[in-house]
């Protein structure tokens, strides 16, 4: 796989077009330009080759599209082209959506009505799902912690070795260590009230080792120092898997 992507050559990204998704995508702005570039190489086969769908009355354009990829191919810099696989498509709602779990379309696995409503979904060997206008609000607000397409994206990567456990595939970082470290920082959130404000990390990472590991690669992306003083062996983790943040020397 990884030898079909490096012989695959689709178009290069325009110039203005890349100028103008680097002034509105403050994450990959703040990359140094060894790695600015390297994105651009990755999200330019990540356009040739996922196919986005626009659903529900959601509109679309090249601009839109490289502001997804850009942020799609974020958590995939360090692991390269082949943690890109597995899967084709990329289905845009214009807000919040609703997924079905037990009674799901064969090719998305998206309901119109029943269930509970996301931001984002990721579904293993299926589709990479986003709302449109919690995208655009991550970009107006970078550098607050969340950032639903990193999210979804972590799920993906977690999954290319088989269902979401928290642990993707790792080549330089020793995996009982990992293993290890997530359970214990998991446990620690689990142990503390809903409503504490013990832990900058959202709760909602509680629901099982995989969203911790979702959550906490969100502000690996946009509040690490937070992260770095709640859970040090977890943020050291992260910038071992991920490579250093680009919100580094940005959060107040």
């Amino acid at each position: 796989m990884q030898t079909l992507w490096a012989r695959f050559e689709p178009a290069p990204i325009a110039d203005p077009l890349w100028r103008r998704g680097l002034s509105a995508c403050p994450l990959a702005r703040g990359l140094d330009p060894e790695r600015q570039q390297r994105l651009r190489q990755l999200s330019t086969l990540f356009l040739a080759r996922k196919q986005f769908h626009a659903l529900a009355g959601a509109v679309l354009d090249d601009y839109w599209r490289l502001l997804i990829a850009m942020q799609a191919c974020l958590p995939a810099l360090q692991q390269g082209t082949g943690s890109l696989r597995g899967w084709r498509e990329v289905l845009i709602y214009p807000g919040e959506f609703k997924v079905r779990r037990n009674h799901h379309d064969d090719r998305s696995g998206i309901a119109g009505d029943g269930g509970e409503a996301h931001a984002g979904d990721a579904w293993e060997r299926g589709p990479l799902v986003l709302s449109l206008a919690d995208v655009q609000l991550d970009l107006e607000q970078p550098w607050d912690g969340y950032n639903v397409v990193v999210h979804e994206m972590a799920h993906k990567l977690d999954m290319l070795d088989g269902p979401p456990d928290g642990v993707p595939p790792l080549v330089d970082i020793p995996r009982r260590r990992w293993i290890q470290q997530f359970q214990l920082a998991y446990d620690r959130l689990v142990a503390m009230p809903p409503d504490s404000c013990e832990s900058p990390i959202d709760h909602y990472a509680t629901e099982s080792v995989a969203e911790y590991f979702a959550v906490v690669s969100e502000m690996h992306y946009s509040r690490p120092a937070l992260l770095r003083e709640a859970e040090p062996a977890i943020a050291e983790l992260l910038q071992a898997y991920y490579g250093r943040s680009p919100a580094e020397g940005r959060e107040r």
